[in-house]
């Protein structure tokens, strides 16, 4: 897992939705910023979408940023391609960007290793979170409720050390291309 206090790699991707080319810099939040590593098809990701949605509505006027990432490879995995990235976005109701990392460069600097997989940087791009969502998975009946998350941008906000217990993220792996 990528250390606390680690400073967010920069990137420069194509967001699905406006086709632009975006980078960190651009797209971090003045208070905080998340970024999560998503995609279209894994079940966790499926299960999770109306809180990511909720959860960006709650923070983003607040300072702070959200942008999702899927690094999948969509040779292997044609429903996570671009196009469909912008689809799923938009049924949705995605407020953030979600980034197209190609070359799986973004994921690999990042040590993310499932979808979904969440970190949280302060307004200096310092790591203070990396882990889950909550504790809801498909069928075990936990409330979908962004506990962990929400606590440490809470946390964040309220100028306080985040000391909770940070829970790594269960999901699908990312689909690493193969290499030749």
């Amino acid at each position: 897992m990528l250390a606390l206090g680690t400073i967010a790699p920069e990137f420069s991707l194509l967001d699905t939705v406006s086709q632009k080319t975006m980078n960190l810099h651009t797209l971090n939040g003045e208070k905080g910023t998340v970024i999560m590593f998503i995609c279209n098809h894994c079940p966790f990701v499926i299960h999770v979408n109306p809180e990511i949605t909720r959860l960006s509505k709650d923070y983003q006027n607040r300072g702070i940023g959200f942008i999702a990432i899927s690094s999948n490879d969509v040779e292997n995995y044609p429903e996570d391609a671009p196009h469909y990235m912008r689809i799923k976005a938009k049924a949705e109701n995605y407020t953030f960007p979600y980034l197209y990392d190609e070359h799986q460069e973004v994921a690999k600097k990042y040590d993310a290793a499932c979808t979904p997989d969440f970190f949280l940087f302060d307004d200096e791009l310092k790591l203070v979170y990396r882990g889950q969502l909550d504790d809801s998975r498909p069928g075990n009946g936990q409330p979908l409720n962004g506990k962990d998350l929400r606590d440490a941008l809470d946390q964040l906000l309220s100028g306080k050390k985040n000391d909770s217990l940070q829970k790594p993220s269960i999901g699908c792996n990312i689909k690493w291309k193969p290499q030749v």
